[in-house]
């Protein structure tokens, strides 16, 4: 059986990120993707997760803490637009578009701010670092996004990135979809 799109994401990321690197989580959530990330960077790695919401960083705060890992990890209540502030190269940069589960779906991702953070983020990355991109594009401001990460994606420069999408094509429902972006230099 194919993997689904998540466990694709992951699989590339623990390909690439090597303990003790410094990785992002740039939609924190309810912090699967960050204690995925806290195990791969180990003891002596750190991940920096961003999220706009009050609860994702208490869920994620939580999570952390209970799997005794809340010491790898930098939460900040922030939009990930701020990866430009890190100072420092990454790397790997994880995103799940679209809401937070079991939050308030009126609260989303958005395309603008979501193309300042995959700039920042590409920006970031070391050399053979990498970012995947999780597309949820089933609500409404979902299609607007997916379009606006699609025509980003595309036009990023071959020299700078190499950029791979994973999808269903037989898919009849807006299935979501994976983009890795692999840094060159």
């Amino acid at each position: 059986m194919l993997p689904n799109i998540l466990e694709e994401a992951r699989r590339l990321i623990t390909q690439r990120v090597q303990a003790g690197e410094t990785v992002v989580d740039a939609t924190m959530g309810n912090g699967n993707d960050t204690l995925f990330l806290a195990h791969v960077v180990g003891d002596t790695g750190k991940v920096i997760a961003y999220d706009i919401q009050p609860q994702a960083l208490e869920k994620t705060k939580a999570r952390l803490a209970h799997e005794g890992m809340l010491q790898r990890a930098d939460l900040r209540l922030q939009s990930h637009e701020e990866i430009a502030s890190i100072g420092e190269l990454v790397g790997a940069v994880m995103f799940n578009l679209g809401y937070l589960p079991g939050g308030d779906k009126e609260v989303t991702t958005k395309a603008e701010s979501t193309i300042r953070a995959i700039e920042a983020g590409l920006m970031a990355l070391r050399p053979g670092g990498i970012m995947t991109i999780v597309v949820y594009w089933g609500h409404a401001s979902g299609v607007v996004e997916k379009e606006a990460v699609e025509a980003f994606c595309e036009q990023i420069n071959q020299s700078v990135a190499l950029v791979l999408r994973y999808q269903y094509v037989n898919q009849q429902n807006q299935a979501p979809f994976l983009f890795a972006i692999e840094r060159r230099a």
